[in-house]
């Protein structure tokens, strides 16, 4: 993941500096070959190679110099997640990855409250109601990594944003023991520094439906959105491409602005809690 992301960035800057793949690979002495490995991310560029063909292109930025030789540092590092590797999807390792080299995490949810802030109960819940037929061991390790997940939140390793759909909240998909437990976790999320929960009311209408769940990543301090993942049935897609960013950050953008804040997000909450 880490490898397409310096493979994308690459890419573009050898486009806006007019200069074809053979005149980049004759930069760092290489193969044409080795240049489209390198921007698809099928291998990594060394530090030195993203060096060279980033002053060839014009690239002066400090700060992206800094943030893709970076990527091209840490790529060897395998995280915790790779210990799970056996028994997760290949898209979900990736999804991970993303989660954890982000900055500034935003999630919309219009169905779920999201993995990162599930209860050990409501994520066992959702898991073992979900399409996929597991046995009780499964269960338990897939519970266990989205425990996993949640520490470098609680941690305070990035900011984190929702925005739920007031469903989520209004409607229980889980026990309403299970329910109570997990509202209680918003609230208790809500009140880190690095944690801000918002519900999108009934009265935004049909806004709800206008985009599936999906969540957006950022891996510098301005937070601009660098990435965007999704989930289907069957596997979690990664959407990279400016133009597509584009749309989510507007989405999202909207959806937030629509959203109660976070004070009243809290209160419906205590009041759903309330009537349990």
């Amino acid at each position: 993941m880490r490898s397409r992301r310096l493979g994308a960035a690459m890419k573009r800057f050898r486009l806006a500096a007019k200069l074809d793949q053979p005149q980049a690979a004759e930069i760092i002495a290489s193969s044409q070959a080795r240049i489209s490995r390198l921007e698809s991310g099928h291998v990594t560029a060394r530090v030195i190679e993203v060096r060279l063909l980033l002053n060839a292109y014009g690239v002066t930025d400090p700060d992206m110099c800094a943030k893709l030789e970076g990527l091209a540092k840490v790529r060897p590092r395998r995280g915790w997640w790779y210990e799970c590797a056996p028994f997760l999807r290949p898209d979900y390792l990736d999804h991970i990855t993303l989660e954890n080299d982000a900055s500034h995490i935003r999630q919309w949810q219009p169905a779920l409250v999201p993995g990162l802030l599930q209860t050990m109960a409501y994520a066992q819940a959702v898991i073992e109601g979900g399409p996929s037929s597991l046995d009780a061991e499964q269960v338990a390790r897939l519970v266990e990594v989205r425990q996993r997940r949640q520490e470098r939140i609680a941690a305070g390793g990035a900011t984190y944003e929702a925005v739920l759909w007031e469903a989520v909240v209004m409607h229980p998909l889980v026990s309403a023991a299970d329910h109570r437990e997990q509202l209680t976790g918003l609230l208790e999320a809500g009140e880190r520094e690095n944690v801000t929960v918002r519900v999108l009311p009934f009265s935004a209408g049909t806004l709800a439906a206008a985009a599936s769940a999906f969540t957006a990543f950022s891996f510098e301090p301005e937070s601009a959105i660098e990435a965007v993942t999704m989930d289907d049935l069957m596997s979690t897609s990664v959407i990279e491409s400016p133009e597509d960013l584009a749309v989510y950050a507007s989405s999202y953008d909207l959806l937030r602005s629509t959203a109660l804040a976070p004070d009243a997000s809290a209160k419906l909450i205590r009041d759903v809690l309330q009537n349990i």
